[in-house]
C-alpha cells in the first residue's frame, strides 16, 4: 500500500534581493537569486539548491545500493553540473544534470571484475531510486568513475 511522506521549508524575504530558508529538519540560511539575476554572491541560490538536491539524493541512494550489493566503499565523490536553458522571453528550465561520480571501493585477490560489476549495479540502482532525481523534467546522465583496488585489507581478509 502507498504511504505519502511531507516536508517543508520557509522562505522570507529580507530586503532587495535577500531570503532567509528555514528547512523542515532544522538548518537556516540565507538565499539570493545568483549574481547574473540581480544576486548575490558566496550564499545558495535556487539553482545551487536544485542541483545540490539531485546530487545529495543520488549519493545516499548510492549509499543505500553499496550496502545492499555489499561493497567495500573507500570514498564516493561527484560533480554535478545542471545546465539552465534561458529562453527569448526569459522563462528557464533546467534541460540537463549531468553526475560525474569517482568511486573507490576495494576488493579481494581476483575480484576486480565481480566487483566492478557490482559497483555499476549500485550507480544504476542510486539513479532509479533517487526520489530527486525521479522528480525532475532534466536529462539525468551520470557517468562514473570507479576505481577498484585491492587493499591491504581486502588481501587480509581473502587469505583468512
Amino acid at each position: 500500500m502507498s504511504r505519502t511522506a511531507t516536508y517543508h521549508t520557509t522562505v522570507r524575504w529580507a530586503g532587495e534581493h535577500w531570503g532567509q530558508l528555514e528547512m523542515g529538519n532544522g538548518p537556516e540560511m540565507k538565499f539570493s537569486a545568483p549574481p547574473d539575476a540581480q544576486g548575490h554572491v558566496g550564499v545558495l541560490t535556487p539553482e545551487d539548491a536544485f542541483v545540490a538536491a539531485a546530487n545529495t539524493c543520488v549519493m545516499l541512494m548510492f549509499i543505500w545500493a553499496a550496502e545492499r550489493f555489499q561493497l567495500d566503499l573507500l570514498s564516493y565523490e561527484c560533480r554535478t553540473e545542471g545546465t539552465k536553458l534561458i529562453e527569448l522571453d526569459r522563462t528557464e528550465i533546467f534541460t540537463r544534470l549531468h553526475f560525474r561520480p569517482v568511486i573507490r571501493v576495494a576488493c579481494g585477490p581476483g575480484e576486480q571484475q565481480l566487483i566492478e560489476a557490482r559497483t555499476q549495479r549500485a550507480v544504476q540502482a542510486a539513479q532509479k531510486y533517487s526520489l530527486v532525481a525521479n522528480s525532475v523534467k532534466s536529462e539525468i546522465v551520470v557517468e562514473p568513475e570507479i576505481i577498484v583496488s585491492e587493499t591491504v585489507a581486502a588481501k587480509l581478509r581473502g587469505t583468512s
